[in-house]
């Protein structure tokens, strides 16, 4: 496993100690702010890699929204076929080329390098500490004593007695466990097309989200250093305001958010959209062009 993840290793560990090196003359060699910078850097590099994927899970969720309909009538027809329910479902998503697993995919893609984060300062925060990737001595030493709010981020709420870590260690696990279920919580509520609850597929795998991985969180928890609590907790934010940006800016058709970004644009341009406006618009235009003719002979006459 270490001889697979070994290039991680070193991408991971060259990015934290070039941005701990840019950071030093400002903060100091030995900070715990240019280290917990560093991380912080890590994530916003990582996130703005991984844009197209959240892109893509756009789509997808967009595209598994309008296959709804589709979805149920599947439902309805082979509700005593299991199996020919379940084929039937992946014939549907494979002729619209669409994934209902594509929501984990950013996850499922920083797993890789969060298993390499986690060995490097789990390293880190062993006696003697091991180096991992590009990290010298120098950085281990400098990095194992690093604090974040006075608890040495290379340590784990199990793994000492020292109360700083530990209040530091809950207090960020409960801010990773929280921002997991307002995210998730703010695309259920705002950004996801009013559905039926009955039978509904799609809305089952948000609701198993929204309570699993906050408890997943706070269980393993325990176990991460207070580096990759501070790395999880950050990439939990930018998630939360990623997707804050794109329910208020380009919501889902149908949606509460879509709702309420119309009534604005009503709103501000003052005009107020009327079915019988819509009607009554196109026929006197009509009207118009007919009149043109009837004008024209009375000239002629």
């Amino acid at each position: 496993m270490d001889s697979i993840l070994k290039p991680l290793y070193i991408a991971v560990s060259w990015v934290i100690v070039t941005l701990h090196d840019l950071l030093s003359p400002i903060f100091g060699t030995n900070s715990g702010v240019s280290w917990t910078l560093a991380i912080v850097g890590l994530v916003i590099i990582i996130r703005i890699i991984l844009i197209p994927l959240f892109v893509k899970q756009i789509k997808s969720q967009r595209a598994l929204t309008a296959l709804q309909p589709h979805m149920k009538e599947i439902q309805k027809k082979y509700k005593d076929d299991r199996q020919k329910q379940s084929e039937e479902m992946m014939k549907l998503y494979k002729e619209h080329k669409t994934n209902p697993l594509a929501s984990c995919f950013p996850i499922l893609a920083q797993a890789p390098i969060f298993f390499a984060l986690f060995t490097v300062l789990n390293g880190i925060g062993k006696n003697p500490p091991v180096k991992h990737g590009v990290l010298t001595q120098e950085d281990v030493v400098s990095m194992a004593a690093a604090k974040f709010f006075g608890a040495p981020i290379s340590q784990t709420f199990l793994g000492t007695d020292i109360t700083t870590v530990k209040v530091v260690t809950v207090i960020l696990i409960a801010f990773m466990s929280a921002t997991t279920f307002t995210t998730q919580r703010q695309l259920m509520l705002k950004g996801m097309p009013k559905m039926d609850s009955s039978n509904n597929m799609m809305l089952q795998q948000q609701k198993i989200m929204l309570y699993a991985f906050p408890v997943i969180f706070a269980i393993s928890g325990v176990n991460f250093p207070i580096g990759v609590l501070i790395y999880w907790s950050t990439t939990n934010l930018w998630t939360w305001g990623q997707q804050f940006y794109v329910i208020k800016r380009n919501p889902t058709p149908g949606s509460p958010a879509y709702e309420e970004l119309q009534k604005k644009k009503v709103k501000k341009s003052g005009v107020i959209p009327s079915p019988e406006a819509e009607v009554i618009e196109p026929t006197e235009e009509l009207k118009g062009q007919r009149n043109q003719p009837k004008k024209k002979k009375k000239k002629n006459k």
